[in-house]
């Protein structure tokens, strides 16, 4: 195993418990895709990294301690990550969450989400990518119960996103369960599975009744997962906004899986904020909105970043929230801090107060680094608008 030195700088870093490698950490970057000893100026050991570039970094410190990465060594990890989640296994009414998330499992770089019988592994850079013969049979030993398995590809490089591993090929698409409500999904469709798993809380909150008796406006709704929790939840009436052509055929799937019928639940395709400016035009308003955008993204007329623009889609959305209406607003960029994120949305309440009813981050199969605040992406605020 190659050697690399850090500065004292990068020494103090790691000490600290932060584990992800940037490219200004290292002198020297030419051993990409590898695993690599990590010692200090003065050649004392600090431990076992890999570097591999990927989005974000150039590579991961995995232990303190000696270690290969080795089939025996993964199996350990996923023992470990299993046992953590005993209480969703156990939980009949949710089917589908994170089995291993990242350093907060051990190994950066690499997570594997659940849905019913089959798993979906996502390979973050071309080392995983390129040890997961490994990873796999480690994985098939303390799991032998997944029928079968899918991969996604999030770096560039290689010319597909996604492709069946190993094991039986699900079905097309097939429902599972989250909190009580069916959702359907798709294993083998691009980079996409129909929902996003960290959110399983925040949904949990509008089954629970948090739009109970309520119109709910869903911005950016991809296959509009919120609007039927917030159905389920005794939602009066849903609109789901999204640019995406499909999202409409998505996310009727789910209101379908539940034997809800669409009749007072709307699907936009249209631009959110041309969706702001038509709401304003037809006098349309709203008890509960949820603004979940992505943390960057640009069509013909503009750009959007959550970390400058975030305040805007607040103030939009106060012109057409019902007085006493709730604001249910998240961001999972990683670059943005929750203290930043809460800027934002005083920014966007321009002096209007209100009370925030409940403050989200990752779910518990979503294990994260607790020394790094930014491997905690997931920020959510619901917040009553007072006056």
């Amino acid at each position: 195993m190659n050697r690399i030195r850090v500065s004292r700088r990068v020494e103090k870093k790691l000490a600290k418990g932060l584990v992800l490698l940037e490219a200004s950490d290292l002198a020297d970057i030419d051993l990409l895709d590898q695993a690599v000893q990590v010692h200090n100026q003065d050649g004392k050991y600090l431990g076992s990294a890999y570097l591999s570039q990927q989005n974000k970094g150039i590579g991961w410190f995995i232990s303190k301690e000696k270690v290969d990465f080795t089939q025996s060594f993964f199996e350990s990890l996923f023992k470990q990550a299993k046992e953590k989640r005993q209480a969703y296994y156990q939980d009949e009414c949710t089917t589908a969450f994170r089995l291993f998330n990242q350093e907060g499992d051990g190994f950066g770089g690499l997570t594997i989400d659940l849905y019913g019988d089959y798993a979906v592994f996502s390979c973050y850079n071309s080392y995983i990518y390129q040890i997961r013969p490994l990873i796999l049979e480690a994985f098939k030993q303390v799991f032998p119960e997944v029928l079968g398995a899918y991969e996604k590809i999030r770096f560039k490089g290689l010319d597909y996103e996604s492709a069946h591993l190993y094991g039986q090929e699900a079905p097309e698409f097939f429902t599972v369960l989250e909190n009580g409500v069916a959702y359907q999904v798709f294993m083998n469709d691009g980079l996409m599975t129909g929902i996003f798993l960290d959110q399983h809380e925040v949904r949990g909150s509008l089954v629970d009744g948090l739009a109970m008796g309520k119109s709910l406006l869903n911005m950016f709704s991809y296959t509009a997962a919120f609007s039927v929790a917030a159905a389920m939840g005794g939602a009066s009436e849903t609109t789901s906004v999204d640019l995406a052509k499909r999202s409409r055929e998505l996310s009727q799937a789910h209101f379908e899986a539940n034997g809800l019928s669409t009749d007072h639940h709307r699907f936009i395709v249209m631009d959110v904020f041309e969706y702001f400016k038509y709401a304003k035009r037809k006098s349309l308003s709203y008890d509960v909105i949820v603004l979940d955008p992505p943390s960057f993204a640009r069509n013909k007329k503009q750009t959007f970043s959550v970390a400058k623009d975030y305040h805007k889609l607040i103030s939009q959305s106060l012109e057409i929230l019902n007085p006493g209406g709730i604001i249910i607003a998240s961001t999972n960029a990683a670059n943005v801090s929750r203290q930043k994120f809460i800027e934002q949305i005083d920014r966007g309440y321009a002096g209007r107060s209100y009370q925030i009813l409940n403050q989200y981050g990752l779910p518990a199969d979503f294990a994260y680094n607790k020394k790094d605040e930014s491997s905690n992406y997931l920020k959510v605020i619901s917040m009553k608008v007072l006056k």
